[in-house]
């Protein structure tokens, strides 16, 4: 099967992912294109084993006798940003300017000029109601071509090629009940990237912050002297926090603080916060920062008035790489003969690859080709998921005879 007809028909399951869910996965949906996953991997003559959380583990022998144990690995979940039910892809051959989407929605080239890249191309995009799910069935698709590839083609060596298919990446739990012993494989990569060429082994250190602001109801006719507005106060509070400090302002290695919800009236009012930044030290500083914030609150407001805690989320996964940089070195050789030109960028963000390499499990992440995640104008060239597979083949024959 071609990887594009693969993309095609992975993206027709809705695998949503929701953050407010306790279950795991936090849908049952997201199961339906596993097992799909397991039905095509046990057709592909891959020793598959469906772990007791439901993920999809998949491993191909070496034909060479090579005793190193590569992963490839890609989360199916899509996410809560943008509907992912009912996905219309279509594939539009790209000559310039704006793109049609449908009657009512048009593609803007002056909003993603990026796109300019790619004229002469055949893409794939929704139909401006849905998300595409590039993020990250683009990267199932390419890691399933890749083993079909290397089944149908016995002659090409390969190290033991181990793959994990994973749920709720999106919301942060994808490797929640990962276990890196069970997988047993010695270093490999996420495959869950943008554009074709990334190679990420550096990612932002993160925290969550919750503010709690505890007021005082008065009438406001007798409020003079009384009267503690918990708004006023949290305004108070995000105004101590520096504007050029916020993901609007800042970029490539600048860390943030950015507001995510908030929730309240005048008595009671929580508002929620992460916080990234991908050096430890200035990472260490925003964290503390944050409560001094708190504690200047209550100089102006009163003692109490506000709380916050703060949690570590992940970190960066560049301190554990550095050890492994044979990693990046031969992602980069395979994309330079595949004629794209490598992308070490720092993710301004997290990955399933963060986890796995505190856990033993060292995993830089790659591009899958794909732009706009998360939204209703994604999209996706059809010759980078082409060219993602011959990279993909390219790095695992790379390790067959390595030592």
């Amino acid at each position: 099967m071609a990887v594009l007809d693969r993309f095609l028909r992975y993206v027709s399951y809705d695998t949503q992912s929701d953050e407010n869910s306790e279950t795991s996965p936090s849908t049952e949906k997201q199961l339906e294109l596993l097992k799909l996953l397991e039905k095509e991997l046990k057709e592909l003559g891959i020793t598959v084993k469906v772990t007791d959380h439901g993920y999809v583990f998949g491993t191909l022998p070496s034909n060479v006798g090579s005793n190193v144990k590569i992963a490839f690995i890609a989360h199916t979940d899509t996410s809560p940003a943008a509907s992912g039910e009912n996905v219309k892809p279509q594939i539009i051959r790209y000559t310039g300017g704006e793109v049609k989407l449908s009657d009512e929605v048009v593609f803007l080239e002056k909003s993603f000029p990026e796109i300019n890249a790619y004229v002469g191309q055949d893409i794939v995009f929704t139909d401006g109601t849905t998300l595409l799910g590039a993020d990250d069935k683009a990267g199932v698709a390419e890691i399933m071509s890749m083993l079909e590839y290397f089944v149908n083609n016995p002659h090409i060596p390969r190290p033991e090629i181990k793959v994990a298919f994973t749920y709720d990446e999106e919301v942060g739990r994808g490797t929640e009940h990962f276990n890196v012993s069970e997988f047993g494989a010695d270093f490999g990569y996420t495959v869950d990237g943008g554009v074709i060429g990334e190679i990420s082994y550096e990612n932002f250190n993160a925290a969550s912050g919750v503010l709690t602001v505890k007021g005082l109801s008065v009438h406001p006719g007798e409020a003079y002297g009384k009267m503690i507005n918990a708004v006023d106060a949290f305004d108070y509070f995000h105004s101590l926090l520096p504007e050029n400090e916020r993901p609007v302002s800042t970029k490539d290695h600048e860390g943030f603080y950015m507001i995510d919800e908030v929730k309240g009236d005048l008595e009671n009012l929580t508002a929620k916060y992460i916080i990234r930044d991908h050096d430890k030290e200035k990472f260490q500083a925003k964290k503390a920062y944050f409560e001094k914030c708190a504690e200047e609150t209550n100089k102006k407001f009163g003692v109490g008035v506000a709380s916050v805690k703060v949690k570590d989320s992940y970190y960066n996964m560049k301190e554990i790489l550095s050890e492994y940089m044979h990693l990046v070195k031969t992602a980069e050789n395979a994309f330079k003969k595949e004629g794209v030109k490598p992308l070490i960028l720092p993710i301004r963000g997290g990955t399933d690859g963060a986890h796995l390499s505190f856990e033993g499990l060292p995993c830089p992440n790659l591009s899958t080709g794909g732009h706009n995640f998360h939204g209703r104008f994604e999209y996706i060239p059809v010759p980078s998921l082409e060219k993602m597979v011959k990279v993909l083949v390219d790095i695992a024959s790379s390790y067959a005879l390595w030592k």
